[in-house]
């Protein structure tokens, strides 16, 4: 659909989930290329991983998958973008996007879902409102 839209003209031209991957400088914690860990991460701030992880996170902040890592975890985050290979069951608070060069297997539940031309998406999706907006009565 998006294709269609670039095609006339109609397309986002800021759409974030059509930019390629880019490191946040402000990452606080970086899993690098060549690193393999295994086990359980929790904590706050912003994680990248460039290398490979199995097991589970729980991050208050966001995560950010490098094109070349490869993820195999149960991952709870604010929010999540994705440029390489994710398996498992994702829930952000905000949003999870795949950028065109990710890939994901899995279930996602979040307030907001995107996947750019070209990435990879096979699972189940729930995209629910955040419990503050979706308890307030209707007019």
């Amino acid at each position: 659909m998006k294709a269609l839209l670039r095609f006339f003209g109609l397309a986002d031209a800021q759409d974030p989930v059509d930019r390629p991957f880019t490191p946040p400088a402000s990452a606080a914690t970086v899993i690098g290329p060549g690193i393999t860990l295994k086990g359980e991460l929790q904590g706050e701030g912003t994680l990248t991983v460039l290398g490979q992880f199995e097991g589970d996170i729980v991050l208050n902040g966001s995560l950010h998958v490098g094109p070349e890592a490869q993820v195999d975890a149960n991952i709870t985050a604010t929010a999540i973008v994705v440029a390489g290979v994710v398996r498992g069951n994702l829930s952000a608070d905000t949003r999870v996007d795949i950028l065109p060069t990710g890939s994901l297997t899995g279930t996602v539940k979040s307030a907001s879902f995107a996947a750019a031309d070209g990435a990879n998406v096979k699972g189940e999706i729930w995209v629910e409102r955040p419990a503050a907006v979706a308890s307030r009565p209707t007019p």
